[in-house]
């Protein structure tokens, strides 16, 4: 997947509304991009993951946590140890590393379990688990989600919103839409308001083992490959911030 381009710098005198907009779209990103490097790190071990010859995978919470700063750092430059801890993107960050850190920790018997090859811990997988432990960590403070157009959708429980759902069908999938461009919105969430910030992902060459040719054949999931082409719409990144 490409890397996350981060929006320009605040341009002086913007108005106050739409400085903090821009500032919930950068956090919105950073924790976006987090998810990625450390579900990266996911995708690169899954040999070892499945390797029933081998017992500690060497992936521990600490482990995929410092492997995911890297990928942070190779992706866009910025180191997220570096930003103000006090901060609400400091905050959210440190919330993303612990959930990366419990879902690895919560699972290291099934990764270490030696005598079995394929563990279904695969990066699709880890990802919802990261992000439901976001949620159930954050109280209803911040939200993410992968999920994916409706037809794509693996899981009921990555299944799109309306909201998610009409930008996925009236942006993503549009002919007109400029690839890995994101979409920001301040809106409101079941009566809260709130910003919503959407990132299209596409499929790179490492995920059409699962969801290439030949459509309908079964992959090693257990599901109907989806006959996807490297760059089609794949999935998207919801984010949500409450004020």
């Amino acid at each position: 997947m490409a890397a996350l381009v981060l929006l320009g710098a605040l341009a002086a005198g913007m108005p106050l509304g739409r400085a903090a907009m821009q500032d919930d779209v950068d956090t919105a990103l950073s924790i976006a991009e987090f998810l990625r490097g450390a579900r990266t790190v996911i995708s690169a071990g899954q040999a070892r993951i499945n390797d029933p010859a081998v017992g500690d995978k060497g992936l521990s919470g600490d482990v995929v946590v410092d492997q995911a700063i890297q990928n942070v750092i190779k992706a866009t430059g910025a180191d997220p140890r570096q930003v103000d801890a006090g901060s609400e993107k400091g905050r959210l960050l440190a919330a993303m590393a612990l959930a990366v850190k419990e879902v690895m920790d919560a699972n290291q018997p099934l990764i270490n379990q030696q005598g079995t090859g394929f563990k279904g811990f695969v990066p699709a997988v880890f990802a919802r688990l990261v992000t439901e432990q976001f949620r159930r960590d954050q109280s209803g403070r911040a939200e993410i989600k992968v999920t994916a157009p409706p037809e794509l959708v693996r899981n009921r429980r990555a299944s799109p919103d309306a909201f998610e759902t009409d930008i996925i069908r009236r942006k993503f999938q549009s002919p007109d839409w400029v690839k890995d461009s994101i979409y920001s919105e301040a809106t409101t969430v079941a009566g809260r308001p709130a910003t919503r910030v959407l990132v299209p992902e596409y499929y790179g060459a490492g995920c059409l083992a699962c969801h290439g040719s030949p459509k309908g054949e079964i992959d090693i999931t257990g599901y109907p490959k989806e006959g996807a082409s490297q760059g089609d719409l794949g999935g998207v990144i919801s984010i949500t911030l409450f004020d």
